[in-house]
């Protein structure tokens, strides 16, 4: 009966049931590796470090609860005072184009541009085109002038032509004509005519 059993046992389908469990439960290396100093430091070493460490951490979490606290300050003071959110950004810019001015970086590439500028204008190439230009604008001068003086000229001669003066003269004759006409109408509807007007009195005193 007792071999019989054993049979058993060994025959069972939880055999080695145990000992695969226990193969399949994963190794926790953390402690083992926090534990282990790196390398090249003491354990004294380390601790001191992870000691400066939290201390750091500590800081920073204390300066931001500090710039936070700044900021809410410097937004209630803007409220107040009825600066917008605009004036805060054209204010930045302009620090931050300031900056830019200062900046070693815009110095030098001005600088650069004025040393360009300077070679450019004293090359023989930009003199004779600033001296052709130049040339090119006094003949345009020239020719609208030559054309202005032309124009009066032929004005002139119009003017003193025999048909311009026998124009002339008919406009004149046509406008004295409607303004004797005009005027003889007048005289003609006036109540106060030459024909109603009464005989002056032009005894001596």
């Amino acid at each position: 009966m007792e071999s019989a059993s054993q049979d058993i046992n060994l025959n069972s389908p939880n055999k080695g049931l145990l000992s695969d469990t226990m193969t399949d439960v994963p190794v926790d290396n953390t402690a083992s590796a926090r534990t282990s100093a790196p390398e090249g430091l003491t354990d004294a070493e380390e601790e001191e470090l992870r000691s400066e460490l939290a201390k750091v951490e500590e800081e920073i979490g204390t300066l931001r609860q500090v710039l936070a606290a700044k900021e809410r300050h410097c937004g209630e003071l803007k409220r107040k005072l009825g600066l917008t959110p605009f004036d805060g950004l054209k204010q930045n810019l302009s620090k931050s184009w300031h900056d830019v001015q200062v900046s070693n970086a815009y110095l030098s590439a001005s600088s650069t541009l004025e040393d360009w500028n300077e070679k450019l204008t004293q090359s023989e190439a930009y003199k004779k085109t600033q001296e052709t230009l130049s040339q090119a604008g006094q003949k345009t001068s020239a020719a609208l002038s030559n054309v202005g003086s032309v124009i009066s000229r032929k004005l002139g001669d119009m003017r003193n032509s025999t048909t311009f003066k026998s124009f002339e003269d008919r406009v004149g004759t046509i406008k004295s004509k409607v303004v004797g006409s005009r005027e003889n109408s007048t005289d003609l509807h006036s109540p106060t005519g030459s024909g109603d007007k009464p005989p002056q009195d032009n005894a001596p005193f």
